[in-house]
């Protein structure tokens, strides 16, 4: 048994964030299941949406947030978290992020932050660094965790699962206790125990055969909230970036969208440009609309990809605007400065989670749920643009205090240790790398940019036959990350089909042949699933 004050499950932006304004009040146990800069966060290249302009204003950036969020969004949330940005920003600053700078034009060498522009701002309002903004913030944070002596960090453990007083049959409202987490060295499973618990777990893009997100990000939290009895909410909502790398060696490498805010424009692998057919911002219109009509584009055609041409671009400002982006298509033998980029769309970032306030409260008491694993109402039907890494760290700054101002009382229950039963060590692998893949497979197939009700029907049918091959084999054997991942993807892909079976309309990403158009009724409706425990 290993006794904290915190616990913190994930090490992105909105983990790190939170631990560092707790540490001083307890000790704090940062669990992540790769090493510590392996998160989501890492991988963000567009930048932080947050209004630092005097041409800017708190209700320009409220409006392109609902208008983006396609009438689902929850006004009071978004202001809130639009309004503490810059405040966030600013400490951030502090602990040492490094955000891009140009010089202010007719000045004496005086440098002002390089704003960005992405689809559906209509100003610029990214602050970046570069094009490795999200690696530049954990760099920082990281640096600054290290410095904290109440806090310790676990690499390379996996939470198996969260541990609560309705599972351990205690009568009363529901309270969460701990986890279970696989040390992945040793193979021993141990038991944490905490009076809060905060999720920062990230996303589920893995969940699909494509995406921009890296191998960890399988819906784990997603998918233990949902096993321990919280509310999951808007899960159909699954944005899909319109620009992923599209090349046979290339893995999930994300053209950002800063491209197009810099004047990339889209174009069929002929030439032609196309975004004028569907929306009148063109290759500036939201992601949902974007990625909608690349799709429509490559089925219209037959085409495998389209084109991304920033060639219009002087190749200085090419390659000091997007280095990383540069280097890597470089390396794949595409020359950005000369020739367009084959690009495709790919699951990217989901809008909808464990349903929370914006203190990152769930309904489990003790549980917290913060950045892009809750449902805040932020985003809506659809994310705007670089207002992810904003919502982790406002509302990770804003748990902290919640739970300082309001301390949990400590763990009074005996919690049990982790029970092997009679589990054996498993002997066949291939069961576990064939339903993953057919898992992906079905996703990316029946429930991806467009969907009907028939295809939506039938994965859901192919997931509950595939639940009852892994729940046997989870019983039966030893528990890997394999096989964990596995039981989580699985999990996350039935609340999606449930969730999009749910909305009889199509609205921002859940697009539908069937419900063509957006249903009055379902605005500000959210879709909530919760397992009866």
């Amino acid at each position: 048994m290993k006794q904290y004050d915190f616990l913190v499950l994930g090490s992105g932006v909105a983990g790190l964030t939170f631990a560092l304004n707790v540490a001083a009040k307890g000790k704090v146990a940062i669990i992540t299941k790769k090493n510590r800069a392996e998160s989501n966060t890492n991988y963000a290249q567009g930048g932080i949406a947050a209004v630092t302009s005097k041409e800017d204003s708190v209700e320009m950036h409220v409006r392109d947030t609902l208008e983006s969020g396609a009438g689902l969004c929850n006004e009071n949330v978004v202001r809130t978290i639009v309004q503490e940005g810059p405040a966030r920003i600013a400490e951030l600053i502090e602990l040492g992020m490094k955000f891009s700078e140009r010089e202010v034009p007719a000045s004496d060498g005086r440098r002002e932050l390089d704003l960005g522009k992405e689809g559906g701002h209509s100003k610029r309002r990214i602050l970046h660094a570069k094009d490795v903004t999200g690696r530049e913030i954990e760099r920082a944070l990281l640096a600054a965790v290290a410095e904290q002596p109440n806090i310790d960090i676990f690499e390379n453990h996996f939470v198996i699962d969260l541990i609560t007083s309705h599972k351990l049959g205690k009568p009363g409202p529901n309270r969460c206790l701990g986890v279970y987490v696989l040390d992945k060295a040793t193979g021993q499973v141990e038991t944490y125990e905490a009076p809060v618990v905060l999720m920062a777990t990230g996303g589920c893009g893995k969940v699909y055969l494509y995406t921009t997100n890296p191998d960890i990000a399988t819906g784990d939290g997603v998918a233990m909230a949902y096993r321990a009895g919280a509310a999951v909410a808007n899960m159909e909502f699954i944005q899909f970036h319109p620009t992923c790398l599209f090349h046979p060696k290339a893995k999930s490498f994300l053209i950002s969208e800063a491209v197009r805010g810099e004047g990339g424009v889209l174009k069929t692998i002929d030439g032609v440009e196309f975004m004028d057919k569907y929306h009148p911002l063109k290759s500036l219109a939201q992601r949902d609309v974007v990625a909608r009509a690349i799709d429509s584009e490559m089925k219209r055609t037959g085409a495998a990809y389209v084109h991304l041409d920033i060639t219009n671009k002087p190749a200085r400002f090419i390659i000091d605007r997007f280095p990383n982006i540069y280097s890597t298509c470089l390396k794949y033998g595409i020359d950005i400065t000369k020739e367009p980029i084959p690009v495709v769309p790919a699951a990217h970032y989901q809008c909808g989670g464990v349903k929370t306030n914006v203190d990152g409260e769930t309904d489990i008491a003790g549980l917290y749920a913060v950045g892009e694993v809750a449902c805040t109402g932020l985003h809506g039907a659809n994310r705007l643009a670089s207002n992810s890494l904003l919502e982790a760290l406002v509302c990770a700054h804003r748990a902290a205090q919640k739970v300082l101002m309001e301390p949990h009382a400590p763990v009074d229950v005996a919690v049990p240790p982790w029970q092997l039963g009679k589990a054996s060590n498993p002997d066949e692998m291939v069961v576990v790398s064939h339903n993953w893949d057919e898992i992906r497979r079905l996703m990316w197939d029946y429930v991806g940019i467009v969907r009907t009700n028939k295809r939506l029907q039938r994965a859901k049918k192919r997931i509950a036959n595939l639940q009852e091959e892994i729940d046997e084999y989870y019983w039966d054997f030893t528990v890997t990350s394999d096989l964990l991942e596995l039981r989580n993807i699985a999990i996350v892909a039935e609340l999606i089909v449930d969730s999009a079976l749910q909305r009889p309309e199509s609205r921002g990403l859940n697009y539908n042949l069937d419900h063509p158009q957006p249903a009055p009724a379902w605005a500000q409706r959210d879709t909530v699933l919760r397992k009866a425990i």
